[in-house]
């Protein structure tokens, strides 16, 4: 099993860090000082999440050399769905063509580590071919007002298409999850706990809202413990990585788990100056970055982790090109 395919999809709309700091009167400098993102992209009118999807997912299909009717699974992952009811896998399904089944997962940022692993594990009992996307529109989600998250989130998705093999690509995963953090950043409003109304909608209780404190001491202590498992579980060292592609959340996030998980930082990729933090799309988008860039390489080990509201988080060790774990 391995990865044979990817792709990528992002608005055209550029906003830059001079746009948003004229509507929040802030500097320009202190917010990519203080996040690493100079610009990042939005949706237009139209633009949605599943059509993000759609255009990731012909991408990774067309370079895989697939077409949608190979396709045995469509698992979408994200925390910004088409509507709260079909699943936005549904709509993605149909426009593609997919001839197999489709689900969505959602573990915010950690969306598509999660649909990894699953993915995964679906093809050690039905091997045929999977296509994974991950895709969000954040901007939708952000209060206007909130400069806190306006000057972090973007939107993309990107996908990659799994496809069975007589190797096993997989030499070492993590997933988890702690509960008790589901105030770090949520959207309140909309579900079963407070349906939608007019006046829950009128305090904004549908947007969603971050407690950075919070998120940045949760991402940094879980997204090193989840290295440490899963290279432990993989039987590798720290050392031996060809390249890390960590969440796009935040530079001084990803320096500080670089730093205290004793990676080198020349072999951390990141692409959140151009793209900001695109949530469950941020780890295909890179990947998909990362290999059109050449650094990655056939027989490479690869380390994918991210971390996501919930909190959640997830990682996963590879062989680059489905090496067998023998011959690692």
């Amino acid at each position: 099993m391995q990865i044979t395919g990817w792709g990528k999809a992002v608005p055209d709309r550029v906003v830059t860090n001079a746009e948003l700091a004229e509507k929040f009167d802030i500097d320009e400098e202190w917010i990519e000082s203080r996040c690493g993102i100079r610009e990042r992209r939005w949706v237009r009118d139209g633009e949605t999440t599943a059509s993000l999807a759609v255009d990731a997912g012909r991408a990774a299909l067309e370079h895989a050399g697939l077409t949608a009717d190979d396709i045995a699974h469509l698992v979408v992952a994200t925390a910004t769905p088409e509507q709260p009811s079909p699943a936005t896998s549904a709509f993605v399904q149909h426009e593609l063509g997919v001839a197999g089944s489709a689900h969505d997962v959602n573990a915010e940022c950690s969306g598509f580590m999660y649909g990894l692993v699953h993915a995964y594990a679906l093809m050690r009992v039905d091997p045929r071919p999977i296509l994974l996307i991950g895709t969000d529109t954040h901007s939708l989600t952000a209060n206007p007002e909130d400069r806190d998250l306006g000057i972090l989130v973007g939107d993309g998705a990107g996908a990659v298409v799994l496809t069975p093999g007589e190797s096993d690509w997989v030499l070492g995963w993590d997933l988890g999850a702690e509960g008790r953090w589901t105030s770090s950043l949520q959207a309140v409003c909309g579900g079963s706990r407070m349906p939608p109304s007019k006046e829950a909608i009128d305090e904004g209780l549908h947007y969603a809202k971050i407690n950075g404190n919070e998120i940045y001491l949760n991402a940094v202590r879980l997204s090193v413990a989840t290295a440490r498992r899963t290279l432990d579980n993989a039987g590798v060292e720290v050392e031996d990585l060809a390249l890390v592609i960590p969440h796009q959340a935040n530079i001084r996030i990803i320096n500080s788990i670089a730093s205290h998980a004793g990676l080198d930082p020349d072999r951390v990729f990141t692409n959140l100056e151009r793209y900001g933090n695109t949530a469950s799309a941020s780890i295909p988008i890179a990947l998909d970055e990362a290999v059109g860039e050449g650094r990655i390489q056939q027989g490479d080990l690869i380390m994918l982790m991210g971390f996501g509201a919930g909190m959640t988080w997830g990682s996963m060790v590879l062989r680059w090109g489905g090496e067998s774990k023998e011959a690692a």
